[in-house]
């Protein structure tokens, strides 16, 4: 059984850098690409970025590149969200989602708010 548990987010000040973690199980995690999206309030989902299976490789969206960072340890099965001088355009729920050959799936979301 596939999951993926996303954690970290909350509210976060104007400027400041959390980091979102996802979590997978039931997967050979070292064998999907790993993306992250975020959908903003009346927004559709937006892709941010992914990262290659080995973790050689990310790209990003115009939106957050050189801001944003994702990155992966597959030896413990997670990838990571690292983000840089939020602001408030940044507020959304993130969602991370593993493909490989067995197909899609979505963490459950985890609300980032960008206010002072």
């Amino acid at each position: 059984q596939v999951q993926l548990v996303q954690s970290g987010g909350g509210l976060v000040q104007p400027g400041g850098s959390p980091r979102l973690s996802c979590s997978a199980s039931g997967i050979i995690f070292s064998g999907a690409l790993m993306s992250w999206y975020r959908q903003g309030p009346g927004t559709e989902r937006e892709w941010v970025g992914h990262t290659s299976p080995n973790g050689a490789s990310s790209k990003y969206a115009d939106s957050v590149k050189g801001r944003f960072t994702i990155s992966r340890d597959n030896a413990k099965s997670a990838v990571y969200l690292q983000m840089n001088n939020l602001q408030p355009d940044d507020t959304a729920v993130y969602y991370c989602k593993k493909t490989d050959s067995g197909g899609i799936y979505w963490g459950r979301g985890t609300q980032v708010t960008v206010s002072s």
